[in-house]
């Protein structure tokens, strides 16, 4: 059995021989694996199953100084202390998109890796990744505390501002679904440890919509759809489930009970995460971060539906021994 097919085939919740894994390292924590292992290429040969390519012309980043990238929406990110991401800077300082030009989905540059990609990966799960989606690119623009308050007092401008990012994604989604590709991870982080940012209101009036639009076309094109956000969002996988989701990812076990949601959700949606990087991964032994792995894929992932993976990419302060700890389960299924 091929990755894409273990992959599709948990998704689908039909049998596999064995759960599916995925893993993700920050810059620092793979680099400082690659010294204990003494290999630089260790993650090519860990077996994972997805692979991910994003639709972002040459340009779409480009260096202004050391430290500091600006991305094809003229937001610059400064990456001294994330070198992953960064910390951006909003540059739409009014409730107007009056004098901002939106970077053009349809330039052809931003497709043309997609075809070698697919064929050097006809084996794993190919997914588009189309990352700050919604609510993610629009704090980037406007900034954080900014975007919350226009939801409540310039509601207008938020639809507006909504609507031309939405755009951007129909068009680039429209393409890139074409190519071989066998779904799109949309990533979009709504949730803090707490709760929802905007709340659940807001929320299902400002990004639900749009998100059932991305949905809808991806499934049209008979492809899988999966989604990243962090946080406490359980109130709201009904409302996924409902437009179409197949997938929720990271499925932090900090925030929500992942055997109980497993169990309300199974056949209907499936998971990709779950394994803890803020508990168990920094601060269990090695024995202690086995028995834990080994009880989330038995209890989880033998009944389809689940994706194994760190409830994020994994950070640098995760002792490497426990990184092979969770791998040695995963692999000796």
């Amino acid at each position: 059995m091929t990755e894409k097919e273990r992959i599709l085939r948990a998704i689908e919740y039909r049998d596999i021989d064995k759960v599916p894994h995925h893993i993700d390292f920050t810059i620092p924590a793979r680099e400082k694996m690659a010294r204990f292992l003494g290999d630089e290429d260790f993650l090519d040969k860990w077996g994972n199953h997805l692979a991910f390519i994003k639709a972002i012309p040459p340009h779409g980043f480009s260096e202004i100084k050391p430290g500091f990238v600006r991305d094809e929406w003229g937001v610059v990110w400064d990456r001294h202390i994330d070198p992953d991401i960064g910390n951006p800077t909003s540059i739409l300082e009014k409730p107007s998109l009056s004098g901002y030009r939106f970077p053009d989905p349809d330039d052809p540059r931003r497709f043309e890796a997609i075809p070698d990609f697919v064929d050097k990966n006809r084996n794993k799960f190919l997914l588009l990744r189309q990352t700050y989606t919604l609510f993610e690119r629009a704090w980037s623009l406007r900034g954080m505390e900014n975007l919350l308050s226009d939801m409540v007092m310039n509601p207008d401008f938020v639809e507006d501002l909504l609507d031309h990012i939405n755009y951007f994604n129909l068009r680039v989604i429209d393409q890139a679904l074409d190519m071989g590709l066998d779904g799109v991870n949309f990533g979009d982080d709504w949730g803090w440890q707490q709760g929802l940012i905007m709340g659940p209101h807001l929320w299902r009036k400002f990004i639900k919509p749009r998100l059932a639009e991305l949905i809808a076309l991806a499934k049209k094109k008979g492809k899988k759809v999966t989604l990243h956000s962090c946080g406490k969002v359980q109130e709201i996988l009904p409302d996924l489930v409902e437009i179409g989701l197949d997938v929720f990812n990271p499925f932090q076990p900090e925030v929500m009970d992942i055997f109980a949601i497993k169990r309300q959700y199974q056949g209907r949606l499936a998971f990709w995460g779950g394994i803890s990087i803020q508990r168990l991964l920094p601060f269990g032994t090695p024995e202690e971060v086995k028995r834990e792995v080994k009880r989330i894929i038995e209890e989880i992932g033998k009944s389809g539906g689940y994706i194994a993976a760190p409830s994020h990419a994994l950070p640098k302060d995760i002792p490497c021994e426990n990184i092979l700890a969770m791998m040695e389960v995963i692999w000796n299924q």
